[in-house]
């Protein structure tokens, strides 16, 4: 079993477009046309991620102890995608570097908020 695609439930769809949109260009994701409230960004084979109004009609809001973790090809494509991502609405969670501070390889990470409070990781292994 594998995942085949995440949502991610924002207060105003078409307000997070612009901090997704440049959070995840970087990593080669391409968002489809606005549908029915929802953004879908794609990437070949990697699963998908889903911008959209919770279907209950509640407000979204942050998961607590939720965290999406996104696959990044470099060091580089981490970089760029959280300065993206915090030029565009998101707050920050953690710069990129090292995981922990003290490593000198491994895990490489940034952590950020979107503009709903929703948490996620832009990572490289190795």
């Amino acid at each position: 079993m594998s995942i085949g695609y995440v949502t991610i439930g924002a207060l105003d769809v078409e307000a997070a477009l612009p901090f997704y949109d440049a959070l995840l260009k970087p990593m080669g994701y391409e968002r489809g046309p606005l549908d029915g409230g929802w953004a879908f960004y794609g990437k070949g084979d990697t699963p998908g991620i889903g911008i959209c109004p919770p279907f209950d009609g509640r407000p979204a809001r942050a998961g607590n102890g939720i965290m999406i973790a996104l696959r990044a090809e470099s060091h580089d494509q981490v970089k760029t995608a959280h300065a993206a991502g915090l030029a565009n609405g998101g707050t920050d969670e953690g710069a990129p570097g090292y995981r922990p501070a003290e490593a000198t390889s491994g895990f490489y990470g940034a952590y950020l908020r979107d503009p709903t409070g929703n948490k996620l990781c832009v990572f490289k292994m190795g």
